[in-house]
């Protein structure tokens, strides 16, 4: 079956199928094995991509970049005071300007809101590089290390997401796997479960796809026989630092430690993490909150698991540039 993206936006997982969510998998696949191979064609000579952040960035601006060059295009970046968007200029407006420059855009943001009026205005492709809502680059990305990993077919394969279910990733996670007809657990605190819409909707595509869905405040429920556990740190981007003390209290018992991943039985369980992690002191923020609060093996994961032959956490960093990287091919590639 022929897959044409050309032209398409991407801001959630909802807007490709599972028969193009899994094209884009192969692709990813083929851009990866032909980068190691150096034998990698060029198919965005001559393209232009504006990269607006207005969040701080690591694996996003650095994949998008990276991706970019390695395929021949290239790329402006637009940090949280480079541009007018939103302050000066409406986004509405800045759509227009740069879609006239540019062949695609990315955003990394708050507001869903305001990466969808861009892809109303811009006339080219727009990329969700994140936002509150969800982070559909990232779950792309986690899917298909998990595929990779396992070596089984997506709808054969399980996974636990630990911690603050309501945030941009746990979000992305419930609909990329229901999506695809995965087995999605979720273990978290009643306090910080995901959006009821949101479960709405994952659960009717679930009765779509053959996704099995567990939703339970019980880790060893959740976790039994997952091939994969999944984790994010406890405070997002924006959030109120004051409120560290209340998320450690209510999330420790959600930490991924090597007593969760025993509680799987399954041998073969991997720990992925979208990072930064706070997996040690080794970082202001994780000795501050050490020093604070008591915790001192890691917060949301043990540097006894992050360190472990089980976590993939640094290879799902690199898979981070082959998926964006297929996302850009497909939508703005020339034959």
């Amino acid at each position: 079956m022929t897959v044409d993206l050309h032209g398409r936006h991407y801001l959630s997982e909802f807007d490709f199928t599972a028969t193009e969510i899994h094209h884009l998998l192969d692709l990813a696949a083929e851009l990866k094995a032909a980068r190691r191979a150096g034998t990698e064609t060029q198919r965005l000579t001559g393209r232009r991509l504006a990269l607006i952040f207005e969040k701080n960035s690591t694996r996003t601006r650095c994949a998008f970049e990276v991706a970019a060059a390695d395929q021949g295009a290239t790329t402006t970046y637009l940090g949280p005071d480079s541009s007018h968007i939103g302050h000066k200029e409406s986004v509405a407006d800045t759509a227009r300007v740069l879609g006239r420059m540019y062949d695609g855009i990315e955003y990394r943001g708050s507001a869903q809101e305001t990466v969808t009026e861009l892809a109303a205005h811009a006339g080219v492709p727009v990329y969700n590089g994140l936002t509150d809502q969800c982070h559909p680059t990232q779950s792309l990305c986690d899917v298909f290390t998990m595929r990779e990993h396992s070596g089984k077919p997506l709808e054969q394969i399980s996974f636990c997401y630990l911690g603050d279910a309501r945030n941009n990733t746990a979000n992305s996670l419930l609909a990329m796997g229901s999506l695809l007809g995965m087995d999605v657990r979720v273990a978290a605190p009643r306090e910080l479960w995901p959006d009821p819409t949101l479960v709405s909707e994952c659960l009717l595509l679930g009765r779509a796809s053959g996704a099995r869905f567990t939703l339970t405040d019980q880790v060893a429920e959740a976790v039994r026989g997952a091939d994969h556990l999944y984790t994010d740190v406890w405070l997002s981007m924006g959030e109120d630092h004051r409120l560290w003390k209340e998320r450690i209290d209510l999330l420790l018992p959600y930490q991924v430690n090597t007593q969760a991943m025993a509680a799987t039985g399954n041998p073969d369980t991997a720990f992925l993490h979208c990072l930064p992690a706070l997996h040690d002191r080794r970082t202001d923020l994780g000795t501050e909150l050490a020093e604070q609060h008591g915790p001192d093996g890691g917060l949301e994961v043990t540097d006894e698991v992050f360190e472990s032959p089980a976590s993939l956490v640094f290879e799902q960093a690199e898979n981070r540039m082959h998926t964006i990287k297929a996302i850009l091919v497909a939508t703005l590639g020339r034959d």
